[in-house]
């Protein structure tokens, strides 16, 4: 038996191209090493393929948090400026409430590598007690984002960081992470002893 809460986490890719097999998708396994790495704690994860269809990118959503009761779901994909970009849409949809900081961040991360990083629109939202967070679509972008670039000067912060803190704050599980890979900040005050 594990220490550490178990946490349910939703995985999304959004890929037209992807989910009718024309091409492998990647989005998927990129999320579920890095998570892998990340996190000390025992994970159940569901994970879908979808096209970038609002509707449907809602439906999963909702379903995953309503119905899966997952405590984080993260997406990749779909969160350009092209007319078929409508992730960001559809995760608003669902939302109860908006928080802008994580897109603001993943921006600043990524504008470190690519000018085009402007042209990103992801967004994070809380519906109930979960955490939906749309991430890049590449596979080296997603790793960037949450990890952040912790040893430039001055250090730059991924998003995975504040994660778990806000997870604490919704009422989820106390998440906890490797700090080789990722090391989360909490006030000193929500900082948990380990269990005996």
């Amino acid at each position: 038996m594990s220490d550490h809460d178990t946490i349910r986490i939703g995985l999304v890719s959004i890929s037209d191209r992807a989910s009718s097999g024309v091409y492998e998708d990647k989005g998927l396994p990129a999320l579920r090493d890095w998570l892998q790495r990340a996190l000390r704690n025992p994970m159940h994860i569901e994970t879908r393929l979808v096209p970038d269809e609002a509707a449907q990118i809602s439906a999963t959503l909702r379903q995953l948090v309503d119905e899966a009761r997952c405590d984080l779901v993260l997406t990749t994909g779909g969160t350009g400026p092209a007319p078929r970009d409508v992730t960001p849409e559809a995760t608003l949809a669902v939302a109860d409430k908006e928080m802008p900081g994580f897109g603001e961040q993943m921006r600043q991360v990524s504008l470190r590598f690519v000018p085009t990083a402007i042209l990103s629109r992801q967004v994070a939202v809380i519906r109930g007690k979960a955490l939906i967070v749309n991430l890049p679509g590449q596979p080296k972008s997603i790793a960037e984002t949450l990890e952040g670039l912790p040893k430039a000067t001055p250090p730059l912060h991924g998003i995975f960081a504040a994660v778990p803190y806000c997870i604490d704050l919704i009422g989820g599980p106390y998440i906890e992470t490797d700090p080789e890979v990722c090391a989360a900040f909490r006030p000193k005050s929500a900082i948990r002893s380990p269990k005996t």
